[in-house]
């Protein structure tokens, strides 16, 4: 009975390891290797794709929102004085969203250039620095607020002492916290049918996963993997991409599948762009990087 059990354990094990490696081959395009678009940045977030494929990046340091132009590879400001604009994403109307790190706001900005100031404040306090985004498909907004203090504010320490994720509800009808009890909340991503939010808490080195339910709030928190991250993405097998050190990708079960190594200190975010969104679009420190890829984002 030992040498049976035995038999079925080595045979799960030696599935899975096959399983991993099948799809490890099948992430990335036979022949692509990593392509450094520019390096003449000084600190490189929040990228985000429109329905075109074109992917908008943050300069931080240089609050400036830039623009990748998939069609040719070229960049270009899309906008200077940006509020030291942090993660972005778009929304369903094609309206960029920022997470305005220069007066802890979100914005969202226009194809025009027009900037709206969604929200300042919680509940009369001034909000942490709201850091990255996503939006579901009802046009609902989570945000994660972490507190990373900065050389250009005035103040010194958080109105709010929790570090949360918050729900703008579609219509900017109300705004909740639908996360708490986190050290440093910072990338999110959800999956495209709604039913997950997986959110990393880069302070406590952990991601986890939670249950969206119909009004937005989140319920039955997972633990995803021991592993925190500064931004996230999805592809359309439903795998996670966490960044730091370089980019790690792990299955929808939380199965480490690859590593993508970036020669650089310190790999900021990711996404998906290109026609077809199959090109993994990367910010490291003053760099951005593309890579050629056999899945596509879904985000469109």
């Amino acid at each position: 009975m030992k040498f049976y059990n035995r038999l079925i354990f080595t045979s799960l094990l030696l599935s899975t390891i096959v399983s991993c490696k099948t799809q490890q081959k099948a992430l990335i395009t036979d022949g692509s290797e990593l392509v450094q678009i520019a390096n003449n940045f000084s600190f490189t977030e929040g990228p985000a794709s429109d329905k075109n494929g074109d992917v908008y990046f943050t300069d931080q340091p240089n609050n400036k929102i830039l623009k990748w132009n998939h069609a040719d590879n070229s960049i270009s400001t899309f906008m200077e004085s940006s509020g030291r604009a942090n993660g972005l994403y778009f929304d369903n109307n094609e309206n960029l969203l920022a997470a305005a790190d220069d007066k802890n706001e979100l914005w969202r900005i226009h194809k025009t250039g027009e900037i709206d100031t969604l929200i300042t404040d919680f509940e009369g306090k001034k909000l942490n620095g709201p850091n990255d985004i996503w939006v579901d498909t009802k046009g609902g907004i989570y945000f994660t607020d972490p507190y990373y203090q900065r050389e250009y504010w005035t103040r010194t320490e958080a109105d709010i002492k929790e570090k949360n994720v918050y729900y703008i509800s579609p219509g900017l009808k109300n705004i909740t916290i639908v996360a708490k009890g986190l050290t440093q909340p910072n990338g999110i991503i959800g999956t495209p049918d709604g039913k997950l939010l997986y959110v990393a808490d880069i302070g406590n080195k952990k991601t986890y996963s939670y249950s969206i339910q119909k009004d937005g709030t989140l319920s039955d928190r997972k633990l995803f993997t021991d592993m925190g991250s500064d931004g996230m993405t999805i592809d359309n097998k439903g795998n996670i991409y966490l960044t730091g050190d370089g980019v790690t990708i792990f299955s929808s079960k939380g199965e480490l599948l690859k590593n993508i190594p970036i020669n650089e200190d310190w790999t900021a975010n990711v996404t998906f762009g290109g026609k077809k969104q199959d090109v993994l679009f990367i910010t490291a420190m003053g760099s951005v990087y593309t890579l050629q890829m056999n899945v596509r984002g879904v985000r469109y």
